[in-house]
């Protein structure tokens, strides 16, 4: 599996992506997905997570309960705008995201139903928004990958606001057009509110170099084109259970301490409100964040954190526990504040 963060859509391919959606917000390949078996019901997932991941459960799902599912890709934001403007005529049944502010967006738009009861306590809660309105499904941590030919772990910056710091200058990339680097900044917001967050971004302009995407900002590091990336965890992860050609080089840095950049992003699942298959619906949720949909995460190749029915994570990751994320309620990162605040940085 490849993994590739994709930028925001723009308003002009709504229409166009309502009819055939562009690929997964994740380094996959295009392409959608449906379960194989024939059952009482029939779901469309609007699926912003890797394709392959998402394939992975919908295909245990439907071998499991004989419905089959029918899955269309795209990236975080796309689908939230695309759910937002369809509305109450949406086909969707259910959203999954890689990211929690796509999902505060549909959220905050009135368009998801409860989460059954039952699915909510299977996940606990720092791993779930406040408002019981959708669920994590899985987690990802923020991690500042290094070129361990060039950089030291003890000359790493103890903070992810000290790459701001004039020492730090053209020394660390990033994709900032990418929904994985937004809600990063979204738990920036969150946590030191708006003026230090526009502080960071206005010093990030200066001393950040900018690519596209994740795993060509740890390419870069790799190949010693830039010192340090801020980046998730699983594209290094990723790259190391393949070849390594890509990671051979690198190093990972976990800031810990609560601190911004040791922020643990949830993937979102939801249930539209206007869903016309509510109760399957429902079930898919509860399978995904259930013991058989957790293991998928546990035993597979995505490398994201399980979350959920007290299943480990795969052992190669540093355990959730240590890496004293901070603590941030999913149902308060705001995706518009932040896009707003990029822009006006230069960054977008």
């Amino acid at each position: 599996m490849t993994f590739r963060p994709r930028p925001l859509a723009g308003i002009a391919l709504l229409t166009a992506a309502s009819l055939g959606l562009a690929a997964c917000g994740s380094d996959s390949g295009s392409g959608s997905g449906s379960g194989s078996t024939a059952g009482g019901g029939e779901l469309t997932v609007y699926n912003a997570q890797h394709e392959s991941l998402t394939q992975e459960w919908v295909d245990a799902f439907t071998t499991s309960t004989g419905i089959k599912v029918t899955v269309r890709n795209g990236s975080d934001t796309e689908l939230s705008n695309q759910i937002m403007q369809e509305g109450a005529a949406s086909p969707a049944d259910v959203f999954l995201t890689e990211n929690s502010p796509a999902m505060t967006q549909v959220e905050n738009a009135g368009l998801f139903a409860d989460v059954d009861q039952a699915t909510l306590a299977q996940v606990p809660a720092q791993f779930r928004p406040s408002t019981g309105k959708w669920t994590g499904i899985a987690a990802r941590s923020t991690v500042l990958v290094y070129d361990k030919r060039k950089v030291q772990e003890n000359q790493l910056p103890a903070s992810m606001l000290d790459l701001a710091k004039p020492e730090w200058k053209g020394r660390w990339a990033a994709s900032p057009s990418g929904a994985d680097f937004q809600a990063i900044v979204s738990a920036l917001l969150e946590l030191k509110g708006e003026a230090a967050t526009n502080e960071w971004l206005t010093a990030m302009k200066t001393n950040a170099k900018i690519y596209k995407g994740n795993s060509t900002a740890m390419k870069a590091v790799n190949s010693g084109e830039v010192d340090t990336a801020l980046i998730y965890h699983y594209y290094y992860y990723g790259d190391q259970a393949k070849t390594g050609e890509n990671s051979g080089n690198v190093g990972t840095h976990y800031f810990k301490n609560q601190d911004p950049g040791a922020f643990v992003s949830v993937s979102g699942g939801g249930v539209l409100k206007s869903s016309k298959h509510a109760a399957d619906a429902q079930k898919l949720l509860a399978f995904i964040t259930g013991k058989s949909g957790q293991e998928v995460l546990e035993k597979g190749t995505s490398f994201e954190y399980a979350v959920a029915s007290d299943v480990p994570s795969n052992p190669a990751l540093v355990p959730l526990k240590d890496l004293q994320a901070p603590t941030v309620d999913p149902a308060k990162l705001n995706s518009a504040t932040v896009t707003d605040l990029m822009t006006q940085a230069g960054l977008l």
